[in-house]
């Protein structure tokens, strides 16, 4: 199945977890792809990864919380792939405290990557969007969006900014050809749900260590194969994304095994 051949792609948050695997997805699909990671290390493994389809990946070192980053970055990208199809939007942390105990330099940080860095990604992209070839955007929101995940506050917060983002960003661009959807992934083992995350745009939760665990009972994927894989998002990012999600915009995806139904 190639369905991205000929497409040009930015990924962010690709050198780990979700992200990663989309942009392995997106090459084993014959798409180019640009690859953004705050950690170089991480870019380094996905290009290791990528295996015979590397010649059609680039990485880039950005930090999308700063904003000369990003435009550097992204235009960067753009010429690197010559115009732009596709962005992913998958970079963001999360951070787990007792929200009575949370600095609020610490909430204002997951707030400023996870969604101001998403708009900022996206300002910078709509220009070549504009110009692509049945242009997409699939942004992360989480299921933290619309249900309770207790000790993510700041998290949650910044999930549901960026699914009402991506509804009022696909109104405004639909007579424009771009569309705009989001992934609401859940109960799904990645660098960033278990901590192995090789950035601090990928890591893990750390939740309080006097956490109260019975306020998770609720969090478990209902058809009891366990926690799935970052591959499992990556395939309904790469559909979304694909002519397959052709019609398609302004909504969420929920991804998580019928832990939140």
């Amino acid at each position: 199945m190639n369905r991205y051949e000929g497409r040009r792609a930015l990924i962010t948050g690709g050198g780990s977890g979700i992200g990663q695997a989309t942009v392995l997805r997106l090459l084993a699909e014959g798409g180019t792809v640009v690859a953004a990671d705050i950690s170089e290390a991480g870019l380094k493994d996905t290009v290791d990864k990528a295996g015979d389809t590397a010649g059609r990946l680039t990485t880039l070192v950005v930090d999308i919380a700063d904003e000369n980053s990003v435009r550097a970055g992204v235009a960067a990208a753009v010429e690197t792939l010559g115009g732009l199809d596709v962005l992913v939007n998958a970079a963001g942390i999360l951070r787990s405290s007792h929200t009575h105990e949370t600095p609020l330099d610490a909430f204002e940080q997951v707030v400023r990557i996870n969604l101001t860095g998403t708009f900022l990604v996206i300002r910078e992209a709509i220009p070549a969007l504009l110009r692509g070839d049945d242009a997409a955007v699939v942004n992360f929101s989480s299921t933290s969006a619309m249900f309770a995940h207790p000790y993510m506050a700041a998290y949650a917060a910044s999930k549901g900014g960026i699914q009402s983002m991506t509804h009022a960003l696909a109104a405004e661009y639909a007579k424009q050809g771009i569309r705009f959807t989001a992934v609401q992934p859940g109960s799904i083992s990645s660098g960033m749900t278990d901590g192995s995350g090789a950035s601090r745009q990928s890591a893990g939760p750390g939740l309080p260590e006097d956490a109260d665990m019975s306020l998770f009972m609720k969090l478990a994927p209902a058809l009891g194969q366990g926690f799935a894989g970052p591959e499992t998002v990556a395939g309904v990012v790469a559909m979304l994304a694909s002519a397959d999600g052709r019609f398609v915009t302004g909504t969420e995806v929920r991804i998580d095994g019928g832990t939140h139904f």
